[in-house]
């Protein structure tokens, strides 16, 4: 060993000393499986000439080594090398393994948690080995085993064989009791260290939500003031426009210019000197440039805000996005537009001289209709108003953004003169009240009780067109009778407590009507004929909405039918306790009033059906809310219009 002529270089990596001073790693190692040997072989009676003498060698050698001093600054070194260097060493593998492995630095030493189980990480380890056979097969085996050792215990009484093979098998099962102690008491552990990471997560998830309601806060204020200095700078261009035609009216002869320079038509739409330009009568339209995604990181169900708007029944409301503008109207003849950020009345819609019934919202564009047989029109980014600083506050609280759920009470005194510049112009044509409407583009359609549908064009403000529905009906009970049976009435008589024409929706050149007799009419406003008629509602259509594959009704037959436009026919139908009175559907919801206190909501992506609304809590909270009438839903926010003038906001 340390006489051995041919010896291995140095194990630290640095020049060979002399020879007498090295430990060769090959005598380390034999010296190592000596002393790990069990002391009973250490001491037992040596036999063997080469195993007797080779413990006494090693030992003796290894004294003599460590008396030299290179030795001792060798091993002193060795104690403080780094596991790279190791590995940059001839040391043994094993050697290196077990160097790298026992290294810890004082840094993972330190806060160590402390550990509430009673078990140890081993019987964890031994817990979590798999069965050699499933559970089912081990307890048939050992139940038939069982039976056998005592069917063989009474033939052999003095064998005590069987009795061995019962305690060895209680002494299994008792190991595996074990074992299922160990895992219950592991799934325990792991569910309480879910429970603490939720309830981190939890906090965590409050603080981001807290910084998502200050962003869309600072970004509703910066798109605000980014409006009006758009507006200004429209302004400011047609100023100077108007300067420079001045300036060219003043050079040019009025005689020479007619003949020569533009036509008579285009002159005369020029402003006259020194007089002041005339509105346009076409609307302007001025798009948000963001979306506010706040109530989309909430539980469907949690409310937002409950404002009082009215002190009487909500007859119509409308919004355009999330947290954006909210118009509400009631039977106390006010129309009131709201800042759903701030919860607040910006001002009301004056020219009706009855109440509203119906509405419409698209971006900053309004259309109202009234039980005084007009449409009105209105801009509201020529309003008046500036938001209060706390945009995305609920419940006037403006130290927490997120406090949802109170009633606002102080919201009747809105701001004076705040929408004087709103009224766009005034649609006069119908001879009673106007109980449907709806806009797209340029395209207005109207719905009256005097039976007639109109059409009008927004660039102008006239009415281009008028279907009249009675007309319609006898034209197709005539084709009925010639044709057998391609259409088929529904047999049913108008209710005169409901509206003629309860609903209507326009896109391009089609029109869905639907009326009181229960009838779906699907119109073709190019040539103003009738194209289908959908039959199976048997009471009044109170409200319908379609897309480019189906369209969905309700009616006060209490019932919701969706209809495939390509084929004509039922593709689902849902039946409910009361009328319908309104209903609306986004891209994964069916939201319905059905004369309860919440607000029926059909999910179509999993098919389930659940309330939303005051009346889901309201046993607990000892509260009797009122009915909801109108809902309005737009990318899971969801707009309620109770009975009592209450609106009602919640995540759906």
């Amino acid at each position: 060993m340390a006489g051995s002529s041919n010896r291995d270089p140095s194990p630290f990596g640095g020049p060979e000393d002399d020879d007498s001073t090295i430990i060769s790693t090959r005598g380390m190692e034999a010296f190592g499986r000596k002393v790990t040997t069990t002391a009973g072989h250490l001491m037992a009676p040596m036999v063997d000439p080469t195993s007797s003498t080779h413990y006494q060698n090693a030992m003796s050698d290894l004294h003599k080594q460590l008396r030299r001093p290179n030795l001792q600054r060798s091993v002193f070194s060795f104690a403080k090398t780094s596991p790279t260097d190791l590995v940059r060493s001839t040391l043994s593998t094993s050697e290196i393994q077990y160097r790298a492995l026992t290294y810890l630095p004082d840094e993972l030493l330190k806060n160590i948690p402390e550990n509430e189980n009673v078990y140890s990480l081993f019987q964890g380890f031994q817990a979590t080995l798999p069965e050699s056979s499933p559970e089912s097969k081990r307890h048939r085996r050992r139940v038939s085993r069982g039976r056998k050792l005592l069917e063989e215990d009474k033939s052999e009484p003095d064998s005590n064989l069987p009795i061995h093979k019962l305690k060895k098998e209680k002494h299994t099962l008792n190991h595996q009791l074990e074992m299922m102690s160990i895992r219950k008491n592991m799934a325990s552990s792991e569910i309480r260290e879910i429970d603490n990471k939720i309830s981190n997560l939890n906090n965590t998830r409050r603080i981001v939500l807290d910084r998502l309601a200050g962003l869309e806060q600072e970004e509703a204020l910066l798109e605000h003031d980014s409006w009006l200095e758009e507006a200004q700078e429209l302004f400011d261009d047609a100023a100077a426009l108007k300067a420079e035609v001045d300036v060219e009216l003043e050079k040019t002869d009025d005689h020479a210019m007619d003949a020569s320079f533009m036509s008579e038509s285009i002159y005369e739409k020029l402003p006259s000197p020194g007089s002041t330009p005339t509105k346009s009568k076409r609307h302007k339209t001025i798009r948000r440039k963001s979306m506010p995604i706040l109530h989309e990181h909430f539980e469907p169900g949690s409310t937002i805000r409950e404002i009082r708007a009215h002190n009487d029944m909500i007859t119509a409301l409308d919004f355009d996005v999330p947290f954006g503008t909210m118009v509400t109207s009631a039977l106390d003849d006010s129309v009131r537009v709201w800042d759903l950020s701030a919860g607040r009345c910006m001002g009301l819609l004056e020219g009706h001289t009855a109440s509203v019934r119906t509405l419409q919202v698209e971006d900053n564009i309004v259309a109202t209709g009234s039980m005084d047989a007009t449409i009105r029109l209105w801009d509201l980014s020529k309003a008046h108003y500036e938001p209060p600083d706390n945009r995305i506050n609920k419940g006037g609280d403006e130290e927490d953004p997120l406090a949802f759920g109170d009633v606002e009470e102080e919201l009747f005194d809105p701001p004076v003169g705040t929408m004087r510049d709103c009224p766009v112009f005034t649609l006069e044509a119908h001879v009673d009240e106007v109980t449907a409407l709806h806009f797209k583009g340029d395209t207005l359609i109207s719905g009256s009780a005097d039976k007639t549908l109109r059409q009008w064009d927004l660039e102008t403000g006239r009415c281009v067109q008028t279907l009249d529905v009675m007309w319609a009906a006898a034209q197709a009970s005539a084709t009925m009778g010639s044709s057998e049976g391609t259409w088929r009435q529904t047999g049913k008589v108008a209710d005169a407590s409901a509206d003629f024409v309860g609903a209507v929706q326009v896109f391009d050149a089609a029109l869905a009507c639907g009326t009181a007799d229960g009838m779906v009419r699907l119109w073709d406003l190019r040539s103003g004929q009738v194209h289908r008629s959908l039959v199976g509602h048997t009471g009044p259509v109170t409200c319908l909405q379609f897309d480019d594959v189906h369209l969905v009704t309700g009616s006060l037959d209490r019932s919701i039918r969706i209809w495939d436009l390509r084929t004509g026919a039922i593709h689902d139908a849902y039946a409910y306790d009361a009328p319908i009175t309104s209903m609306m559907f986004d891209t994964r919801r069916i939201v319905s009033a059905a004369g309860e206190d919440v607000a029926k909501v059909y999910d179509k992506t999993d098919g389930r059906h659940w309330d939303c609304g005051a009346g889901v809590t309201a046993a607990e909270e000892g509260k009797t809310p009122a009915i909801v009438d109108k809902v309005r839903i737009k990318d899971g926010y969801l707009v309620e219009g109770y009975r009592d003038g209450v609106v009602g906001i919640w995540t759906c």
